[in-house]
């Protein structure tokens, strides 16, 4: 089978595409014929081997990818069943999606839902699957298109353009935050009501600022986040799920006791079989499919290497897709 393997030697790193035999796959219960994966943040930095992300080696990258059943031991999945995969690890502890075969256990397994194909799956990818946990976040915590705007930061990116593409359809306005305004249109055309730029939220925090919004689902961190947080209303819910921006968190308690905000860690790895269900099921219903060409474009495994450099320099716009079985 072709992959992509990330190997370490006296701290030096290399990424290569190559054919490879299955002893390199991890121990699982079920064998999968991978059909897509995507390429995500997270992805991007271990190919382009920054440390944090990759803790076994050698390692095929991939946090996630979509396919068919070609054997297994547990009798609830059967050869040519539709699956995907988001997380538990893979392509960080165990061998991941950038690879045509994964060997996985059953238990991390969700059933493709009805009306959305493998490339779908992946034109989501883990990206759409952590905005759809945002957005149930927010619905859990009774932020309704009415309760007020929503802010999306990282607007551009996978999660932020699937957040923004599933708030629109449910009836959110949105405010979406981006450092690269020649993709206002785009932006406008998922649903985005105002774009703002992102050097507005990268200034000093003041404890509080004009109360502006009900709901935020930020991928940055850092002073981003805490802009955020600041300017964010009385009840209001803040869902964080990344750290483009930087892990630190500049804020102060004030938002939090003096109008009630709330700050809710979305975690996409291990979140519960049944969360996962839910989100997958949701994103069947509510995310308009007919965005996904205009958010996703599909590369083969001879471009991976150099995409992810692109998507590390804030270079690409959406999802990106890659068909395992092209070069």
């Amino acid at each position: 089978m072709k992959a992509i393997i990330i190997e370490k030697q006296d701290d030096q790193q290399t990424t290569t595409l190559r054919e490879v035999g299955d002893e390199l796959l991890s121990a699982g219960d079920t064998l999968i014929e991978v059909e897509y994966s995507g390429l995500n943040y997270k992805d991007a930095l271990a190919i382009c081997h920054k440390p944090g992300v990759i803790r076994k080696w050698p390692m095929i990258p991939g946090i996630d990818l979509a396919g068919t059943v070609k054997s297994s031991d547990d009798s609830s999945f059967k050869p040519g069943d539709k699956v995907l995969l988001n997380g538990y690890g893979v392509g960080e502890v165990h061998t991941g999606g950038l690879a045509q075969q994964a060997n996985v256990k059953s238990e991390w397994l969700v059933r493709l839902p009805k009306g959305i194909d493998a490339e779908q799956a992946m034109a989501i990818g883990t990206a759409g699957y952590t905005a759809m946990l945002c957005v149930l976040a927010l619905e859990e915590q009774g932020i309704t298109p009415e309760t007020g705007e929503v802010l999306v930061t990282g607007a551009a990116g996978g999660v932020g353009s699937v957040a923004i593409a599933i708030l629109a359809k449910l009836g959110y306005s949105i405010t979406a935050v981006s450092g690269r305004q020649e993709l206002k249109d785009y932006l406008q055309r998922l649903g985005a009501k105002t774009i703002v730029s992102r050097s507005d939220f990268e200034g000093k925090v003041k404890p509080l600022d004009k109360a502006r919004f009900a709901g935020v689902v930020d991928v940055a961190g850092s002073t981003v986040l805490a802009n955020a947080i600041a300017q964010t209303e009385y009840g209001g819910v803040v869902t964080a799920c990344g750290l483009a921006a930087g892990m630190d968190l500049p804020t102060s308690v004030a938002p939090f006791i003096l109008r009630g905000v709330k700050l809710i860690g979305i975690d996409s790895v291990m979140a519960p079989m049944s969360k996962r269900v839910e989100a997958w099921q949701r994103l069947a219903r509510d995310l308009d499919l007919s965005l996904l060409k205009e958010m996703t474009h599909v590369i083969g495994m001879g471009d991976v290497k150099e995409t992810a450099q692109h998507l590390l320099a804030g270079q690409l716009r959406g999802r990106t897709v890659v068909d395992v079985n092209r070069d």
